[in-house]
């Protein structure tokens, strides 16, 4: 299976670029979600909560019909960190993160982990891609924490990082991918979260942009849940974004 685009070329399909978060306590409703959004979306994103109540059956529910974004935010001592990544890429994931803020040797453990499971089971390792600053990390989140700096110069401080440790891409904000798509080139994959179609509300986020904002600023990936999640229309309303990321390209 091609994964995303430094290893498949530029992603010109726009259902190859849109996951869908399926951030439920229930795997009965996570499939009724995929299930009503299935043929419009290639991708879906499992994240705590989701895994958290349904583990990996959550994954194998939806790896034979999507492709599967395992997003665990992995930051942890190397050892930890790599036995999870190992374990993940077992499952037969896509796409998964850790955290950047986990420094280089755990970014490295967790590259290297991948590439070992992969190999061990002879398939292909998923891409790895780095957590930079959550979406709702605004400034004052930022002081809370100790953190100094903007959330943009974070932001790229640990894209960088990420890359330099040979992980394949990060997850940022929107509003941060113009200045890590000059820094780190066209081969890195950037993955938006924080993104909120016209008429929708912001919840808890706070650093976001609309779809079409979003791929003009450079994001590759966007991720998006509750705005089709909890539409009254799901299936329109992931229509509705896919139309917008396709005005955008």
């Amino acid at each position: 299976m091609k994964h995303a685009a430094s290893e498949a070329g530029p992603l010109r399909d726009p259902r190859d670029r849109l996951i869908i978060a399926l951030d439920t306590p229930s795997l009965d409703a996570a499939r009724e979600i995929a299930g009503g959004l299935h043929g419009a979306v290639r991708w879906f994103k499992v994240g705590p909560e989701l895994f958290t109540a349904a583990g990996p059956a959550a994954v194998e529910a939806l790896r034979g019909s999507a492709r599967v974004f395992l997003d665990l935010k992995f930051h942890d001592i190397p050892a930890t960190v790599a036995g999870s990544v190992a374990a993940a890429t077992r499952l037969g994931v896509d796409l998964l993160n850790v955290h950047a803020l986990g420094g280089r040797p755990m970014l490295t453990a967790a590259r290297d982990a991948a590439e070992r499971a992969a190999a061990s089971t002879g398939s292909r390792p998923p891409m790895i891609i780095a957590v930079t600053l959550l979406t709702s990390g605004d400034p004052s989140v930022m002081q809370d924490a100790g953190i100094s700096g903007t959330p943009e110069g974070v932001a790229l401080r640990l894209a960088k990082l990420a890359q330099a440790a040979g992980l394949q891409g990060v997850v940022a904000s929107p509003l941060d991918a113009a200045a890590i798509r000059s820094a780190c080139g066209p081969g890195f994959l950037i993955v938006c979260p924080g993104i909120r179609p016209a008429g929708t509300g912001q919840d808890d986020q706070r650093r976001v942009l609309a779809p079409r904002e979003a791929i003009a600023a450079g994001a590759d990936m966007l991720v998006v849940g509750r705005p089709v999640t909890r539409a009254p229309d799901p299936r329109r309303a992931a229509e509705e974004v896919l139309r917008e990321i396709a005005l955008a390209e």
